[in-house]
Formats: C-alpha cells, structure tokens, sequence
C-alpha cells in the first residue's frame, strides 16, 4: 500500500472511531445521567469542541513535524485512551453520581464532567489526525484542493460508517464496553500498520481487551441485581430486594419503572393510585384500559386481575421490557394486549373507546415532549370513551410542581375536569375527562370496586384536589420539558 493510499484508510478508520465514540459514550452515561436531550447536547458540545481542537492541534504538529511515524503514535495513544474509557467509567460514574446527588445537581452538570473526563483527550487526538493526515498526503500546492477534499470526504464517510456501526450493530449485539473496544482496536490496528511490526503488541493488547468479560454495569445497594441488559434503547436491570421484592430501574437508576411483590397485586406505592383514581370519574368497572408506557407492567397486571373483564392493552416502546415483566415481574392477565410500540403513535392508530387511558411514559425525571401537548391530550380526548378519564403519573423533583403546572394547564385546555393526588413526594396524578369528577364520585364507587382497592380508595379521595394553576400550555411547537425540570433541580442545587 503507497503512502496516500495508508493515509486514506487512516483517516476513514480515524472517522469511524471519533464519531462511534461519541454514540457509544452516550450509551455509556445513560444508566447513570440517563439519556435526555441534555445529556446529547452535552456529548455532541464537549466532542466538536474536542474536534476543533484536534485539528487545531494537528496543524500545528503536522507543520513542526511532520512524519507518518509521528502521526502513527498520536493515533495509537488515542485508541489506547478509548479502550481505558469503559474501564475507568464505571468507579468514575459511582463517584460522581454520589457526589452529585447530594445537591441534586441533575443531569446536565454530570454529564457534561463525564463526557469531559472521559471522551475529550482521546477525541481530540482523533480529530489531530485529518490536518496532520493532509499536512502528509499533498505533494505540492496545485493538488491541494483535489487530496483535501478527498481526505475530508473520505474521513466524513468513515464519520458516518462509524455512527451506524455503533448504533445498529455494534451496541445492540456486543456491547457498550465492546463497542469501544473493537473501535479502539481498529484504530490501534491500522496505527500499527504504519508504525511496523515493533508495534504489533499494542494491536495484540487492545484485540485481548475485547475478550475481557463484562461485569456488572451498575450495582444495588438495596439488593442483588438478578438480571441487566442493554436494550436497543437503553440499560436496564432487575433487583431483587431482601424481602423478595423485584423492581426495573432503568438508566440513570433513580426510579422505579415497574415493582412486583410476590403474592400480592398492589404495591403501596403510586401504581395503586392509577387503578383506583379513575373511579372518580367512572361509575362502572372499565371495559377496555390502555396504558402507555407499560414497562415490565406493574399496572396491567393489576388491571387484569382486579378486572378480568376488562381488555387492558399495554404499550411500550421498549419491547425487551415486556420481556422482562413477563420473565420477573409475572407480567400476565385473562385478555392482555402488549404492544412494542411509540405510545402516541400507536394511540393514533388505535380503536379507542377506552374508559381509561394511563399515561406513565416516564424516563426519570423526563416525559417524553409529545406525551404533554395539547394536540397528544387532544387525541387522548378522542380516543376515550363517554364518561372515560385519562390518568397521568407526572414524575417531579420533590418540592417542585412546576412540570406539574405546566401539564394540568395543558389537559385543562382540552378537559373541563381536572384534577389531582399528590399521593408520593415525587410523583403526583393527574386525572382529566369531560365527566365531573370529584373525590365524591370516587367514593360512590367504592361499592363496584374489589375488595382489595374500597380502602385505598377511601383513602385517596381523601387527598384529591383540584388541580394547580399557573403553567404554561404546552404544543407541539413548544413543549420545554427538560429545561423546565433541569432548571428545577439546577434551582434547587443553588439553595443547598
């Protein structure tokens, strides 16, 4: 292979891993920062401001130096940097969520450390090599034009190779901690090449370190941890508590996405709310129950046994975790529908006529934007049955109801009934229809209700109120919702 020819496949190889990298640590942050638009905006931020540097760099070293050799080695040092990241990651995410959950500080400033820490050097080499690479591959100045754009062109498309490598095959099937690795022992093959067989251990190492079996990527203080994946959309583990208690966490693992207790069908815990508040507005057991954001289904299990009659189709976008609840969480029922599915594009396409449509589509402390606008309340409006209600478990920081605000003013520009539980500190429920609905009605109805729920009933009505006022009306066109609770929790963090 000549000389241009080596420095094409450089840098084709080089774009691979700059770009790769930066899908693979964002997957990496996700069980811990979770993996909000903040969390991207910050890894896409701190990786061009590491580009720009690099080719500021390369310059600078191709113009005092230039070498293949030289240009080898900062291309070997960058893929042993990547292959360390997954490594260094995991101690270096336990310290840092520690130390920032003490002042609630959220997701923004932890990742941005994250991605600083761990991603910048070795991207910022990377992003050396193109000008250092060009600096090399011109002859003279009437063919600078030609070789420039065609090692820019040829490192763009090896960008792009590695962002679909990454996110289609190299994650969903070895790993998060693999995906570094193979890319970092690609680039440390190809820098070898270059530098000669004296080099060839550094290439053995970083092949050996793909071999290295993957531990556990986030423990429990609280219990054993039974089973974890890496789904196509994100992390997540079952821990088994001492008193046998199961509960999924998902990324950031601050929350629970769905809970089993053995032998028994409530939880104590706010999925009770949601099969029992409906009845303040109906009067009658449910005939069909949609539920969105189903995780390993909690609430559908409970719905199919409290209502056997009732159809109850559960939608989730993430259909490994219907695996999940089916496996652990005893996920079942006499006529369960489970969907793999976005909820509100199925919701589009679906029948309707439900007499109860639960809305729980939460990644802590997010919503997803299109679950809170008019326009998805709107359609959640048409989707009801006469007399239906929707339920919404609106997830918050404690001592903040600002996203709450803001999604009861939106459901109450579409229904003339709104009201509320706050039945934990961080999460309330939010109920909507176009049937009054009271803490009386809910009490008439405790003489249709199984025996189990009359007292839970009884209970919450005693906490329904009407809803809060103040919040904006979200749309489609303008729905902040993760500005509106990272500047809550970055508020809160001022005052500690």
């Amino acid at each position: 292979m000549n000389r241009l020819r080596y420095l094409y496949v450089l840098v084709f190889v080089v774009g691979t891993g700059s770009l790769g990298a930066e899908i693979a640590v964002a997957r990496l942050m996700a069980p811990f920062f979770g993996a909000s638009t903040i969390v991207w905006a910050n890894t896409i931020g701190v990786v061009l401001v590491a580009l720009s540097l690099g080719y500021w760099l390369g310059g600078r070293l191709a113009d005092r130096s230039p070498s293949i050799g030289g240009l080898c080695k900062m291309v070997l040092l960058a893929a042993v940097l990547l292959a360390a990241v997954p490594f260094v990651a995991r101690p270096f995410f336990d310290i840092s969520v520690d130390a920032l959950d003490s002042i609630s500080a959220g997701a923004f400033a932890g990742s941005l450390l994250a991605v600083l820490a761990l991603i910048a050097i070795p991207v910022l080499l990377l992003g050396a090599a193109s000008p250092y690479a060009l600096r090399l591959a011109v002859p003279d100045v009437e063919h600078a034009g030609r070789v420039a754009g065609r090692l820019y062109a040829i490192s763009t498309a090896g960008s792009l190779a590695g962002t679909m490598l990454s996110s289609l095959v190299l994650i969903p099937f070895v790993g998060t901690q693999r995906t570094f690795l193979v890319f970092a022992f690609a680039i440390g093959l190809t820098a070898v090449a270059g530098l000669g067989l004296r080099f060839a251990p550094a290439a053995a190492l970083l092949a050996a370190a793909v071999a290295i079996p993957v531990g556990t990527v986030k423990g429990s203080d609280d219990g054993e941890v039974i089973y974890e994946t890496d789904t196509e959309t994100q992390y997540a583990q079952v821990v088994e508590e001492p008193d046998g208690d199961r509960i999924l966490q998902l990324n950031e693992g601050q929350a629970i996405h769905s809970l089993y207790k053995p032998g028994s069908y409530l939880t104590g815990r706010y999925w009770d709310g949601l099969i029992v508040m409906p009845f303040a507005a109906l009067g009658h057991p449910p005939d069909r129950v949609a539920i969105l954001g189903n995780a390993a289904g909690t609430a559908a299990r409970m719905y199919g046994h409290y209502f056997p009659e009732a159809r109850v189709d559960g939608v989730e976008i993430d259909g490994e975790l219907t695996d999940i609840g089916r496996r652990y969480f005893d996920l079942e029922g006499p006529d369960l529908h489970t969907y793999t599915d976005d909820a509100r594009p199925w919701l589009r396409r679906s029948g309707g006529d439900y007499d109860v449509i639960v809305v729980d589509a939460y990644r802590q402390p997010y919503i997803p934007f299109y679950l809170a606008t008019r326009e998805f309340f709107e359609l959640v409006r048409d989707r009801l049955a006469p007399g239906g209600a929707v339920v919404v478990n609106v997830g918050h920081p404690e001592d903040n109801d600002d996203l709450e605000k803001a999604i009861s003013a939106t459901m109450g520009d579409v229904f003339p009934t709104v009201i509320r539980d706050p039945l934990e500190d961080s999460n309330t429920l939010v109920l909507g229809s176009e049937t009054p609905a009271s803490p009386e009605r809910l009490l008439a109805s405790i003489a249709v209700l199984p025996d189990d729920l009359k007292n839970l009933a009884a209970i919450e009505a005693q906490r329904i109120g009407p809803m809060l006022t103040g919040g904006p009306v979200y749309t489609d066109d303008r729905a902040p919702v993760e500005w509106l609770i990272d500047k809550s929790i970055l508020g809160y963090a001022g005052e500690q």
